[in-house]
């Protein structure tokens, strides 16, 4: 299994039997739940050298050669659905384009979009797709965390997304051994309870 974080540099193209996508930027509060999806699937489970888990930020059209590359794609991200906030949902197959693109929470949205329509263009689009959304309670809020209602939503999430793997055939094992820092996504700094840690207080802020 390949792992990559968003400061990575781009690997020379591969052919990914699976490509497991969080997108999304974690520095705005519920838009980044694609993010922590992602991160906490490669901290607790395992999957084959053929899948890679990649941290998708807000990199766009950059991801065209990944997702050019792979015959299956899972992507979680934070969708408007026009939901309660913290609705999760399962979208498989030809709609998921265009939930990618009806009510756009960021500019990253519509530049992954353009990633779905130009692999589409160019026939390279996966041969199985799929999305995990969850309905976002807050964005406007620079420098928070997930919401408690879309925090919560995690663990279904990680769920429904190892079913959805296992569905392809993707074998699935929670890990033995913890996670030694090194192989982490992303930076330090960033996971969630030191993120959340970091953060002043209202009196302090």
């Amino acid at each position: 299994m390949s792992s990559l974080g968003n400061n990575e540099p781009a690997l020379q193209q591969a052919n990914w039997e699976a490509l497991i996508l969080g997108i999304g930027n974690v520095l705005w509060a519920d838009e980044g739940f694609g993010v922590r999806c992602v991160e906490a699937l490669h901290e607790r489970f395992e999957f084959p050298p053929s899948v890679c888990v990649m941290d998708g930020g807000t990199q766009g059209l950059f991801l065209l050669p990944w997702v050019s590359s792979t015959d299956r794609l899972l992507i979680l991200d934070a969708i408007d659905f026009d939901l309660e906030p913290g609705t999760l949902k399962l979208i498989v197959g030809d709609d998921v384009p265009s939930y990618m693109g009806v009510k756009k929470v960021s500019m990253h949205q519509a530049g992954f979009q353009e990633v779905l329509s130009s692999a589409q263009l160019s026939g390279e689009f996966p041969d199985e797709i799929a999305l995990i959304g969850v309905q976002p309670e807050l964005l406007n809020d620079y420098g928070g965390s997930l919401t408690p209602t879309v925090k919560q939503q995690l663990e279904p999430a990680l769920a429904l997304a190892c079913e959805v793997l296992r569905d392809w055939d993707i074998d699935v094992q929670e890990r033995v051994d913890a996670l030694p820092g090194e192989d982490r996504i992303g930076p330090g700094a960033l996971e969630i309870k030191d993120y959340e840690a970091g953060r002043p207080g209202g009196a302090s802020a």
